[in-house]
Protein backbone atom coordinates (compact mmCIF):
# COMPACT_ATOMS: atom_id res chain seq x y z
CA UNK A 1 0.00 0.00 0.00
CA UNK A 2 1.43 3.35 -1.04
CA UNK A 3 1.51 6.29 1.34
CA UNK A 4 -0.87 9.19 0.80
CA UNK A 5 0.31 11.13 -2.25
CA UNK A 6 0.82 14.79 -2.92
CA UNK A 7 -1.94 15.29 -5.47
CA UNK A 8 -2.15 17.88 -8.24
CA UNK A 9 -5.58 18.42 -9.81
CA UNK A 10 -4.92 19.75 -13.32
CA UNK A 11 -7.78 21.74 -14.86
CA UNK A 12 -7.55 23.09 -18.44
CA UNK A 13 -9.53 26.30 -19.02
CA UNK A 14 -10.46 28.25 -22.13
CA UNK A 15 -12.87 31.21 -21.96
CA UNK A 16 -14.62 29.73 -18.93
CA UNK A 17 -15.46 32.88 -16.97
CA UNK A 18 -19.10 31.77 -16.73
CA UNK A 19 -18.47 28.31 -15.32
CA UNK A 20 -15.38 28.82 -13.11
CA UNK A 21 -17.29 30.51 -10.24
CA UNK A 22 -19.33 27.31 -9.96
CA UNK A 23 -16.72 24.61 -10.53
CA UNK A 24 -13.63 25.99 -8.77
CA UNK A 25 -15.30 25.91 -5.32
CA UNK A 26 -16.31 22.33 -6.07
CA UNK A 27 -12.73 21.34 -6.94
CA UNK A 28 -11.35 23.06 -3.84
CA UNK A 29 -13.99 21.46 -1.63
CA UNK A 30 -13.08 18.02 -2.96
CA UNK A 31 -9.37 18.71 -2.46
CA UNK A 32 -10.03 19.83 1.12
CA UNK A 33 -12.14 16.73 1.75
CA UNK A 34 -9.39 14.44 0.46
CA UNK A 35 -6.87 16.15 2.75
CA UNK A 36 -9.17 15.96 5.79
CA UNK A 37 -9.86 12.28 5.13
CA UNK A 38 -6.11 11.64 5.06
CA UNK A 39 -6.27 10.37 1.47
CA UNK A 40 -3.79 12.90 0.08
CA UNK A 41 -0.99 14.97 1.58
CA UNK A 42 -1.45 18.44 3.03
CA UNK A 43 0.62 20.05 0.26
CA UNK A 44 -1.72 18.88 -2.52
CA UNK A 45 -2.87 21.64 -4.84
CA UNK A 46 -5.02 22.73 -7.78
CA UNK A 47 -3.27 23.61 -11.06
CA UNK A 48 -5.35 25.75 -13.44
CA UNK A 49 -4.02 25.88 -17.01
CA UNK A 50 -5.37 28.76 -19.09
CA UNK A 51 -5.36 28.08 -22.83
CA UNK A 52 -4.86 31.71 -23.87
CA UNK A 53 -8.39 32.80 -22.93
CA UNK A 54 -9.68 36.11 -24.28
CA UNK A 55 -12.15 36.70 -21.43
CA UNK A 56 -11.51 37.14 -17.69
CA UNK A 57 -10.55 33.51 -17.06
CA UNK A 58 -6.94 34.38 -16.19
CA UNK A 59 -8.02 37.19 -13.87
CA UNK A 60 -10.28 34.75 -12.01
CA UNK A 61 -7.39 32.30 -11.66
CA UNK A 62 -5.04 35.00 -10.33
CA UNK A 63 -7.64 36.27 -7.87
CA UNK A 64 -8.30 32.79 -6.54
CA UNK A 65 -4.57 32.05 -6.25
CA UNK A 66 -4.12 35.31 -4.32
CA UNK A 67 -6.59 34.16 -1.67
CA UNK A 68 -5.84 30.43 -1.60
CA UNK A 69 -2.34 28.99 -1.32
CA UNK A 70 -3.53 25.66 -2.74
CA UNK A 71 -4.28 27.23 -6.13
CA UNK A 72 -1.66 27.64 -8.84
CA UNK A 73 -2.04 28.78 -12.41
CA UNK A 74 -0.24 28.93 -15.73
CA UNK A 75 -1.22 30.82 -18.85
CA UNK A 76 -0.33 30.01 -22.44
CA UNK A 77 0.74 32.84 -24.73
CA UNK A 78 -2.03 31.92 -27.18
CA UNK A 79 -4.71 29.33 -27.70
CA UNK A 80 -3.03 25.99 -28.41
CA UNK A 81 -5.92 23.58 -27.98
CA UNK A 82 -7.26 21.39 -25.20
CA UNK A 83 -4.74 18.54 -25.53
CA UNK A 84 -1.73 20.85 -25.42
CA UNK A 85 -3.18 22.64 -22.40
CA UNK A 86 -3.67 19.40 -20.47
CA UNK A 87 -0.12 18.40 -21.37
CA UNK A 88 1.23 21.79 -20.26
CA UNK A 89 -0.45 21.37 -16.88
CA UNK A 90 0.89 17.85 -16.45
CA UNK A 91 4.43 18.86 -17.34
CA UNK A 92 4.21 21.80 -14.92
CA UNK A 93 3.33 19.57 -11.95
CA UNK A 94 5.25 16.37 -12.73
CA UNK A 95 8.22 17.25 -10.51
CA UNK A 96 6.25 18.54 -7.52
CA UNK A 97 3.60 15.87 -6.93
CA UNK A 98 3.24 12.11 -6.58
CA UNK A 99 0.12 11.87 -8.74
CA UNK A 100 -2.10 14.10 -10.84
CA UNK A 101 -5.76 14.04 -11.80
CA UNK A 102 -6.73 15.89 -14.97
CA UNK A 103 -10.35 17.01 -15.19
CA UNK A 104 -12.25 19.46 -17.40
CA UNK A 105 -13.56 22.62 -15.77
CA UNK A 106 -17.15 22.36 -17.08
CA UNK A 107 -18.38 20.39 -14.06
CA UNK A 108 -19.61 17.42 -16.08
CA UNK A 109 -17.13 14.93 -14.62
CA UNK A 110 -17.95 13.61 -11.15
CA UNK A 111 -15.32 14.88 -8.69
CA UNK A 112 -16.31 12.16 -6.21
CA UNK A 113 -14.73 9.60 -8.55
CA UNK A 114 -11.37 10.95 -7.34
CA UNK A 115 -11.82 9.03 -4.08
CA UNK A 116 -11.76 5.70 -5.90
CA UNK A 117 -9.00 6.88 -8.24
CA UNK A 118 -6.75 7.68 -5.30
CA UNK A 119 -7.63 4.39 -3.61
CA UNK A 120 -6.58 2.55 -6.77
CA UNK A 121 -3.37 4.57 -6.89
CA UNK A 122 -2.53 3.63 -3.31
CA UNK A 123 -3.21 -0.01 -4.21
CA UNK A 124 -0.43 0.19 -6.80
CA UNK A 125 -2.04 1.40 -10.04
CA UNK A 126 -0.12 4.09 -11.92
CA UNK A 127 -2.87 4.99 -14.41
CA UNK A 128 -6.54 5.20 -13.45
CA UNK A 129 -8.94 6.00 -16.28
CA UNK A 130 -12.24 7.72 -15.59
CA UNK A 131 -14.81 5.96 -17.78
CA UNK A 132 -18.30 7.32 -18.40
CA UNK A 133 -20.95 4.87 -17.27
CA UNK A 134 -23.43 6.32 -19.73
CA UNK A 135 -23.67 9.27 -22.11
CA UNK A 136 -27.30 10.20 -21.53
CA UNK A 137 -26.39 13.87 -21.13
CA UNK A 138 -24.85 13.92 -24.62
CA UNK A 139 -26.92 14.48 -27.74
CA UNK A 140 -27.75 11.42 -29.85
CA UNK A 141 -25.41 12.55 -32.63
CA UNK A 142 -22.47 12.98 -30.26
CA UNK A 143 -23.10 9.61 -28.56
CA UNK A 144 -23.31 7.81 -31.89
CA UNK A 145 -20.28 9.44 -33.47
CA UNK A 146 -18.18 8.97 -30.31
CA UNK A 147 -19.06 5.28 -30.19
CA UNK A 148 -18.21 4.89 -33.88
CA UNK A 149 -14.93 6.76 -33.43
CA UNK A 150 -13.71 4.59 -30.53
CA UNK A 151 -14.54 1.46 -32.50
CA UNK A 152 -12.77 2.85 -35.54
CA UNK A 153 -9.62 3.48 -33.49
CA UNK A 154 -9.81 -0.06 -32.11
CA UNK A 155 -10.21 -1.47 -35.61
CA UNK A 156 -7.20 0.55 -36.77
CA UNK A 157 -5.11 -1.11 -34.09
CA UNK A 158 -4.88 1.78 -31.62
CA UNK A 159 -5.02 0.98 -27.91
CA UNK A 160 -7.76 3.17 -26.48
CA UNK A 161 -10.12 3.04 -23.50
CA UNK A 162 -13.75 3.20 -24.59
CA UNK A 163 -15.82 6.13 -23.25
CA UNK A 164 -12.76 7.72 -21.65
CA UNK A 165 -11.99 11.38 -22.28
CA UNK A 166 -9.26 13.14 -20.26
CA UNK A 167 -10.42 12.45 -16.71
CA UNK A 168 -7.59 10.29 -15.41
CA UNK A 169 -5.04 9.85 -12.65
CA UNK A 170 -1.37 9.55 -13.56
CA UNK A 171 1.47 8.76 -11.19
CA UNK A 172 4.66 10.82 -11.26
CA UNK A 173 6.65 8.08 -13.07
CA UNK A 174 4.02 7.98 -15.83
CA UNK A 175 4.15 11.77 -16.25
CA UNK A 176 7.94 11.66 -16.45
CA UNK A 177 7.77 8.99 -19.16
CA UNK A 178 5.08 10.98 -20.97
CA UNK A 179 7.47 13.93 -21.12
CA UNK A 180 9.65 11.80 -23.39
CA UNK A 181 6.98 11.79 -26.10
CA UNK A 182 8.03 14.64 -28.38
CA UNK A 183 5.40 14.52 -31.14
CA UNK A 184 3.53 17.67 -32.02
CA UNK A 185 0.42 15.79 -33.15
CA UNK A 186 -0.92 15.11 -29.65
CA UNK A 187 -3.75 12.77 -28.71
CA UNK A 188 -3.38 12.02 -25.00
CA UNK A 189 -6.15 9.41 -24.92
CA UNK A 190 -3.99 7.30 -27.19
CA UNK A 191 -0.57 8.35 -25.89
CA UNK A 192 -1.17 7.41 -22.24
CA UNK A 193 -1.89 3.71 -22.99
CA UNK A 194 1.36 3.61 -24.98
CA UNK A 195 3.32 4.56 -21.86
CA UNK A 196 2.26 1.33 -20.21
CA UNK A 197 2.36 0.81 -16.42
CA UNK A 198 -0.33 -0.84 -14.33
CA UNK A 199 -3.75 0.62 -15.11
CA UNK A 200 -7.41 0.24 -14.21
CA UNK A 201 -10.75 1.96 -14.78
CA UNK A 202 -13.17 3.82 -12.54
CA UNK A 203 -16.74 4.20 -13.82
CA UNK A 204 -18.67 7.39 -13.06
CA UNK A 205 -21.83 9.15 -14.20
CA UNK A 206 -21.41 12.25 -16.34
CA UNK A 207 -23.62 15.28 -15.65
CA UNK A 208 -24.77 18.19 -17.76
CA UNK A 209 -22.60 21.27 -18.14
CA UNK A 210 -23.21 23.65 -15.22
CA UNK A 211 -22.90 26.95 -17.10
CA UNK A 212 -21.52 28.50 -20.25
CA UNK A 213 -21.25 26.63 -23.52
CA UNK A 214 -19.05 23.87 -24.83
CA UNK A 215 -15.76 24.97 -26.39
CA UNK A 216 -15.69 21.79 -28.48
CA UNK A 217 -17.98 22.28 -31.50
CA UNK A 218 -18.33 19.68 -34.25
CA UNK A 219 -15.39 21.03 -36.27
CA UNK A 220 -13.02 20.75 -33.29
CA UNK A 221 -14.26 17.26 -32.47
CA UNK A 222 -13.64 16.17 -36.06
CA UNK A 223 -10.16 17.69 -35.90
CA UNK A 224 -9.43 15.83 -32.66
CA UNK A 225 -10.68 12.59 -34.21
CA UNK A 226 -8.41 13.10 -37.24
CA UNK A 227 -5.45 13.81 -34.95
CA UNK A 228 -6.25 10.65 -33.03
CA UNK A 229 -6.31 8.47 -36.14
CA UNK A 230 -3.18 9.93 -37.75
CA UNK A 231 -1.14 9.96 -34.54
CA UNK A 232 -1.89 6.38 -33.54
CA UNK A 233 -2.09 4.33 -36.74
CA UNK A 234 -0.76 4.11 -40.30
CA UNK A 235 -3.46 1.64 -41.27
CA UNK A 236 -5.34 4.25 -43.37
CA UNK A 237 -2.32 4.43 -45.71
CA UNK A 238 -2.30 0.65 -45.98
CA UNK A 239 -6.01 0.71 -46.73
CA UNK A 240 -5.33 3.20 -49.52
CA UNK A 241 -2.73 0.81 -50.94
CA UNK A 242 -5.16 -2.10 -50.69
CA UNK A 243 -7.83 -0.04 -52.44
CA UNK A 244 -5.36 0.72 -55.22
CA UNK A 245 -4.66 -2.99 -55.66
CA UNK A 246 -8.38 -3.80 -55.82
CA UNK A 247 -9.04 -1.07 -58.40
CA UNK A 248 -6.04 -2.19 -60.46
CA UNK A 249 -7.26 -5.79 -60.52
CA UNK A 250 -10.79 -4.66 -61.41
CA UNK A 251 -9.39 -2.46 -64.18
CA UNK A 252 -7.40 -5.37 -65.59
CA UNK A 253 -10.53 -7.52 -65.82
CA UNK A 254 -12.34 -4.54 -67.34
CA UNK A 255 -9.72 -4.31 -70.08
CA UNK A 256 -10.00 -8.05 -70.74
CA UNK A 257 -13.76 -7.69 -70.99
CA UNK A 258 -13.50 -4.73 -73.39
CA UNK A 259 -11.02 -6.57 -75.65
CA UNK A 260 -13.28 -9.62 -75.66
CA UNK A 261 -16.18 -7.42 -76.75
CA UNK A 262 -14.15 -6.03 -79.67
CA UNK A 263 -12.94 -9.47 -80.76
CA UNK A 264 -16.44 -10.94 -80.61
CA UNK A 265 -17.90 -7.98 -82.46
CA UNK A 266 -20.24 -7.02 -79.65
CA UNK A 267 -21.24 -3.41 -79.11
CA UNK A 268 -19.24 -1.60 -76.45
CA UNK A 269 -21.21 0.52 -73.96
CA UNK A 270 -21.49 4.25 -74.62
CA UNK A 271 -19.81 7.29 -73.17
CA UNK A 272 -22.04 7.65 -70.10
CA UNK A 273 -20.70 4.54 -68.39
CA UNK A 274 -17.13 5.43 -69.35
CA UNK A 275 -17.38 8.95 -67.93
CA UNK A 276 -19.01 7.60 -64.75
CA UNK A 277 -16.13 5.18 -64.19
CA UNK A 278 -13.57 7.93 -64.84
CA UNK A 279 -15.27 10.26 -62.35
CA UNK A 280 -15.47 7.47 -59.77
CA UNK A 281 -11.79 6.64 -60.11
CA UNK A 282 -10.91 10.34 -60.03
CA UNK A 283 -12.79 10.75 -56.75
CA UNK A 284 -11.09 7.70 -55.26
CA UNK A 285 -7.69 9.06 -56.29
CA UNK A 286 -8.40 12.42 -54.67
CA UNK A 287 -9.46 10.71 -51.44
CA UNK A 288 -6.29 8.63 -51.47
CA UNK A 289 -4.18 11.72 -52.09
CA UNK A 290 -5.95 13.44 -49.20
CA UNK A 291 -5.15 10.58 -46.80
CA UNK A 292 -1.51 10.49 -47.88
CA UNK A 293 -1.31 14.28 -47.79
CA UNK A 294 -2.60 14.33 -44.21
CA UNK A 295 0.23 12.07 -43.10
CA UNK A 296 2.80 14.03 -45.13
CA UNK A 297 1.55 17.27 -43.57
CA UNK A 298 1.76 15.84 -40.05
CA UNK A 299 5.28 14.59 -40.77
CA UNK A 300 6.21 18.08 -42.00
CA UNK A 301 4.96 19.64 -38.76
CA UNK A 302 6.82 17.06 -36.67
CA UNK A 303 10.13 17.72 -38.43
CA UNK A 304 9.88 21.46 -37.72
CA UNK A 305 9.83 20.62 -33.99
CA UNK A 306 7.95 23.75 -33.00
CA UNK A 307 7.00 24.11 -29.33
CA UNK A 308 3.68 22.57 -28.44
CA UNK A 309 2.89 25.32 -25.97
CA UNK A 310 4.46 28.50 -24.61
CA UNK A 311 3.79 29.48 -21.01
CA UNK A 312 3.69 33.26 -20.80
CA UNK A 313 2.67 33.71 -17.14
CA UNK A 314 2.52 31.80 -13.89
CA UNK A 315 0.87 32.67 -10.62
CA UNK A 316 3.39 32.87 -7.81
CA UNK A 317 3.71 29.54 -6.02
CA UNK A 318 4.68 31.22 -2.78
CA UNK A 319 1.05 31.85 -1.94
CA UNK A 320 0.55 35.54 -2.79
CA UNK A 321 -1.26 34.71 -6.02
CA UNK A 322 0.52 37.38 -8.03
CA UNK A 323 1.13 36.82 -11.71
CA UNK A 324 4.68 36.74 -12.99
CA UNK A 325 6.24 36.18 -16.44
CA UNK A 326 7.46 32.69 -17.23
CA UNK A 327 11.20 32.14 -16.87
CA UNK A 328 13.13 31.43 -20.04
CA UNK A 329 15.96 29.49 -18.45
CA UNK A 330 15.59 25.74 -19.11
CA UNK A 331 15.21 23.32 -16.24
CA UNK A 332 17.18 20.15 -15.62
CA UNK A 333 14.44 18.21 -17.39
CA UNK A 334 15.12 20.10 -20.60
CA UNK A 335 11.92 22.15 -20.50
CA UNK A 336 11.90 25.88 -21.01
CA UNK A 337 9.30 28.52 -21.58
CA UNK A 338 8.93 26.99 -25.05
CA UNK A 339 7.28 23.97 -23.47
CA UNK A 340 9.42 21.68 -25.62
CA UNK A 341 8.99 18.48 -23.63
Amino acid sequence: MRTKPTLAIVVPCFNEEEVLPYTLPRFLAKLGELIRNNQVAEDSFLMLADDGSSDSTWDIICTLARHNSRVRGIRQSRNRGHQNTVLAGLMEVKDCCDASVSIDCDGQDDVDAMDEMISRYREGFDVVYGVRGNRRTDAWFKRTTARAFYRLLGWLGAEVVYDHADYRLLSAPVMKELSGFHEVNIYLRGMVPLVGFKSCEVVYERSKRIAGRSRYPLVKMMGLALDGVTSLSIKPIRLVMALGVVISVASFFGIVWAVANVVMGWAVSGWASTISVICLLGGVQLICLGVIGEYVGKTYLETKARPRYIISERTSFEGDGSSRPAQVAPTDAGESVRGDV
